[in-house]
């Protein structure tokens, strides 16, 4: 698609022509495209409400080539990531089912769906599947639907039929053996590591499913590794491009787990300062992620692994609101930034300190961008146990953040509505107070 900087259209180019040419028009945000195996449509989406400005409830059309557009879906959420199949016959795709919609981070977690490539009713293949779904892609058969999602700090591929009818989830990759290294620490057997996290991931539209997917462990940044799906003894690291940080000292998580102030189950990880002794106190630098509908995990960091390396620990939590905990836990955060999230973080520090007699009370610090960076400067309004703070992308009151930024949705979808109709509920809220 091609922005004049005002809308998005869908534009098409022949390979041995100069000039593109422009299918879709009007006032819209044209985006997400997906060619249909016949390369004689192209699957998009884009926002026909009245006033679209006013919510991000984008759903699927098509073009041809001559222009001529069809809307597919018509509903009140959100569509995602239309994704053809290779027969031509369905359309698969992510949504969430909620009317507030946000182009930010939202509470809902997307679930996978299908639609017949013509049209009709969507149907949702993912709703047991308590975790928010993401970059969906066919078999080549056209008979299953792989998509990604994150639990409890991993990401993984997962699959689902199409003529799914309740549990029928497979998983990938997922390890039977541990790997081996070799003096250089690189991988020199078969199979997958335990804990990581994958970012992408693509499939071959021919034959068995065989992936190559983008996976970042702890101790290693992300390499391509390749694999056939449900043979674990085939997965494999295929490139070496960041091999070099194995000539540094680096840290390893530990993963933290504790009950919150109201018994609530929590998840986090603390990283030890490079050098250290049990003999010695070192400092603490709380790391808060974004969103709030966020998730840290099992994934390489090249901040942690400096703040590390300058002799800090670095302590980072998944607090309610953060998504692959389910959807109850990811709501945790609605009409409330800073009320039971707050909680599970001072929680988590105090989990450590108990834990980890090396750390020294009174030399913590706190940090994070965006939702995490909002959630610093509410910190440090109500706690004075921290002696540093760095508070990046920053949100301080939530009344003015509608009108200077431009998630104006955002504040719908976690508020419940206008901030006229909601003032003192964003004031109570607002770190500035």
């Amino acid at each position: 698609s091609f922005s004049d900087r005002l809308r998005t259209h869908v534009w098409v180019a022949d390979v041995d022509a100069p000039q593109p040419r422009q299918l879709t028009m009007g006032l819209f945000y044209d985006h997400a495209l997906s060619f249909s195996p016949s390369g004689d449509e192209i699957a998009f989406l884009s926002n026909h409400e009245t006033d679209p400005d006013a919510n991000n409830n984008s759903d699927i059309f098509a073009v041809d080539l001559h222009g001529q557009v069809r809307q597919i879906t018509n509903t009140r959420g959100c569509e995602y990531e239309p994704a053809w199949s290779p027969d031509g016959k369905w359309i698969a795709y992510t949504a969430t089912k909620r009317d507030l919609t946000t182009i930010d981070s939202v509470a809902e977690d997307t679930h996978v769906w299908v639609i017949e490539s013509g049209g009709g009713a969507g149907r949702e293949l993912s709703a047991d599947f308590d975790r928010r779904a993401r970059s969906p892609r066919w078999s080549p058969d056209s008979k299953t639907v792989f998509f990604l999602a994150g639990s409890r700090g991993l990401t993984r591929i997962h699959s689902i039929g199409l003529s799914c009818h309740g549990d029928c989830l497979g998983t990938f990759p997922f390890n039977q053996s541990p790997l081996v290294k070799d003096e250089r620490g690189n991988y020199v057997s078969f199979g997958a590591p335990d804990l990581f996290q994958l970012s992408s991931y693509s499939l071959n539209s021919t034959g068995q499913p065989f992936f190559a997917f983008s996976l970042s462990e702890p101790l290693h940044p992300a390499e391509v590794w390749t694999g056939v799906f449900g043979r674990n003894e085939t997965v494999r690291r295929v490139t070496g491009h960041t091999d070099a940080v194995n000539s540094f000292s680096l840290s390893d998580v530990e993963n933290v787990e504790f009950k919150s102030f109201d018994g609530a189950p929590i998840q986090g990880w603390l990283m030890k300062p490079i050098g250290w002794r049990e003999d010695r106190k070192y400092p603490m630098i709380l790391s808060i992620h974004g969103g709030p509908h966020g998730m840290s995990g099992y994934a390489f960091n090249s901040t942690f692994q400096v703040y590390a390396a300058r002799g800090y620990a670095v302590l980072y939590l998944n607090p309610r609101g953060s998504s692959g905990y389910g959807q109850k836990f990811s709501d945790g955060t609605l009409n409330e930034w800073g009320g039971g999230d707050y909680r599970d973080l001072m929680a988590g520090v105090d989990e450590a300190l108990k834990r980890y007699s090396w750390i020294d009370s009174n030399r913590l610090g706190v940090t994070g961008g965006s939702y995490g960076g909002f959630m610093t400067n509410w910190i440090i309004t109500q706690t004075s146990r921290f002696r540093a703070a760095v508070s990046a992308a920053s949100v301080s009151n939530l009344i003015s953040f509608y009108s200077t930024s431009l998630y104006q949705d955002l504040i719908h979808a976690e508020f419940g509505g206008f901030p006229w109709d909601n003032y003192d509920l964003l004031w109570q809220w607002s770190p500035l107070r």
